[in-house]
């Protein structure tokens, strides 16, 4: 793995530098640039295009699921030369962290991270992996969970994640998931990487590799993020 050139959007201070003095600390990781605010933070990814970009959820002029939703459909390159977006919040309430999915956030962590699991959050991202803290993705389990009746119609306004449609059933009928492609599913869902699964599967790497390829074939997702949305929309997990 090559270093990682990350940019910083955080609006408080203290919080930035001392993201930026814990990330330039850590072999393999540049901090390319940062920035206070939305509108400094976009002119900042275009002109540094980082490798991935910690963005604050509550910034002042443009919150961060905004900003990764311009920045996402502004920018149309393979998947491997984007710059991905690891979401940083401070806010685990459930029209939040689904906003978050639907905007196109490759990652989410909660800000009491610690620096370790940051740094395999970093990683595990720059890997074109999608890093979950297990704190929100308990949150989005239970979401799921509900009926499609106890989500307010507000948060159906802002989040874009609709119900399965009959063609996506159907697949799923057409080209069931096995049960070990299942359990891997659950593990994505966790915000587990490869590794991991591995280690909790008792199986190498490339075989994790090779079931999420065909998981992602099988439900016509383009990545983990999409997988586990759907996977969770679908009641496949939970």
């Amino acid at each position: 793995m090559g270093e990682i050139s990350v940019a910083l959007i955080e609006d408080h201070d203290l919080t930035r530098v001392g993201l930026k003095a814990a990330l330039q600390r850590q072999e393999g990781i540049s901090v390319v640039g940062e920035a206070a605010n939305a509108g400094q933070g976009l002119k900042l990814l275009e002109s540094s295009k980082p490798d991935v970009a910690i963005v604050d959820i509550g910034l002042p002029d443009m919150d961060g699921i905004e900003l990764t939703r311009r920045f996402k459909q502004a920018h149309s390159e393979p998947i491997e030369e984007r710059t991905k977006i690891l979401i940083l919040t401070m806010h685990d309430s459930e029209d939040s962290v689904l906003a978050a999915f639907a905007a196109g956030a490759d990652s989410y962590c909660m800000k009491d991270i610690s620096t370790d699991r940051l740094v395999e959050a970093l990683k595990s991202t720059y890997g074109g992996n999608c890093w979950i803290d297990p704190a929100i993705a308990s949150i989005v389990l239970r979401q799921m969970r509900q009926s499609p009746s106890s989500i307010n119609e507000e948060a159906a306004k802002k989040v874009s994640i609709g119900a399965v449609e009959p063609e996506y059933e159907q697949l799923l009928e057409n080209y069931p998931l096995t049960e070990r492609e299942l359990e891997v599913l659950e593990l994505i869902v966790a915000g587990c990487s490869n590794a991991t699964i591995a280690e909790k599967l008792y199986i190498t790497v490339g075989t994790v590799k090779t079931h999420v390829r065909n998981i992602l074939n099988k439900l016509c997702a383009d990545d983990r993020t999409q997988a586990a949305v759907l996977a969770l929309r679908s009641g496949l997990i939970g």
